[in-house]
Parts: C-alpha cells; sequence; structure tokens
C-alpha cells in the first residue's frame, strides 16, 4: 500500500507580519508616509472602551498614498531611524485627493 496523504504546501505562505489599517495623515516627506492608527482597548480597571492613536512611518515607494487614505501597512525591515512598515495596499481612496486632482487639472 502507497502513502497517499496530501501533504502539498500551499503556494502562498502566510505572513507572519504585523498588518495594520489606518489613516495618511502626512505626505510631505519623498517615499514615506505617516499613518495614524486608532487603537480602542477595554480600561483594566473600569472596563470603559479607551481610545488611543499612535503614528507610524511607512515607505511608500511610488509616492501613491495621499492624505487621508486608508491604508494597510505590513511590518519591514528597519528603513530608517523611524520607518519600520512598508505600504502594502490602499484600501480607501480619501475624496479630498479626488478634489485636489480635479483642481489641479483645471489650472494646468
Amino acid at each position: 500500500m502507497a502513502n497517499t496523504t496530501n501533504t502539498a504546501t500551499p503556494d502562498v505562505q502566510a505572513s507572519r507580519r504585523n498588518e495594520k489599517v489606518g489613516l495618511v495623515v502626512s505626505t510631505k516627506m519623498q517615499k514615506t508616509i505617516v499613518v495614524e492608527i486608532e487603537m480602542r482597548k477595554a480600561h483594566p480597571k473600569y472596563k470603559r472602551v479607551m481610545k488611543s492613536n499612535k503614528k507610524f512611518y511607512a515607505h511608500d515607494e511610488l509616492n501613491s498614498a495621499r492624505i487621508g487614505d486608508v491604508v494597510r501597512i505590513r511590518e519591514a525591515r528597519p528603513l530608517s531611524k523611524l520607518k519600520r512598515w512598508s505600504l502594502e495596499e490602499i484600501v480607501r481612496r480619501s475624496s479630498l485627493s479626488q478634489i485636489d486632482e480635479k483642481t489641479v487639472a483645471e489650472v494646468k
């Protein structure tokens, strides 16, 4: 009898790197965005849900993200003093960025 158990490994291996979804608050640097993430956590004693914000610097190779976009960032190796994340994808474009594009096109 031959051993016919299915031991095929999946092509896409699940990444162990941490991912976060947040809002782009600054794009003033070259190839860098600042993403603010809102964390909700119950207070240890009073059990009230508290909000806290934290900013992460992420690498944006194509400078594609704009202020107000909702983006997914993934942990990466240290790229600079503060940058330890990279832009994975733009989840939702901001309506403000679409208005800015129209005004720039009208000016030209």
